[in-house]
């Protein structure tokens, strides 16, 4: 079973060494709604585009998928 992106992600939340990536840990940890069992690129961004309470950059979040699939391989 893949882990999901959300699983990752809180791996890296007080990881000192991509502040981009530690502050959407933080942001997505405390977002009551995120699709936490999700390992779907489109539905994490469309939620993030279209539902998160917070902003964030796309741009970023794109290489922190990256990221999280080169984490996964």
């Amino acid at each position: 079973m893949r882990k999901s992106f959300y699983h990752w992600l809180m791996t890296q939340r007080h990881h000192g060494t991509d502040a981009g990536m530690a502050d959407l840990a933080e942001h997505v940890f405390y977002e009551a709604d995120f699709p936490k069992q999700s390992s779907d690129f489109d539905q994490v961004s469309r939620f993030l585009e279209e539902e998160a309470s917070f902003a964030f950059s796309l741009s970023e979040f794109d290489r922190i998928w990256e990221a999280y699939e080169a984490a996964l391989a």
